[in-house]
């Protein structure tokens, strides 16, 4: 399977969890679609930083959840993460 498309399916799965999660607690349809948002909007930066040769973050959960609850603050901090991991 091509690395695109397993961090194509990671990326939805992630979003699709989150958006459960929150559902199950509770939240509004509008809080829901903000996480949602915001967590496809942190995996699209993460996709993009993985095109810079030096740049490898992984698409798992906890970044998944950090981008979608923080969104492109979230981002740069995961960033900076993985330069120091």
């Amino acid at each position: 399977m091509s690395e695109i498309l397993q961090f194509v399916i990671v990326a939805v799965i992630a979003v699709a969890v989150l958006a459960i999660v929150l559902k199950l607690f509770k939240f509004g349809f509008k809080t829901i679609l903000k996480f949602v948002i915001n967590a496809a909007i942190g995996i699209g930066a993460i996709f993009l930083l993985n095109l810079i040769p030096s740049v490898a973050i992984p698409v798992n959960w906890w970044t998944a959840l950090i981008t979608g609850i923080f969104g492109i603050p979230g981002v740069i901090v995961v960033l900076i993460l993985s330069f120091f991991i």
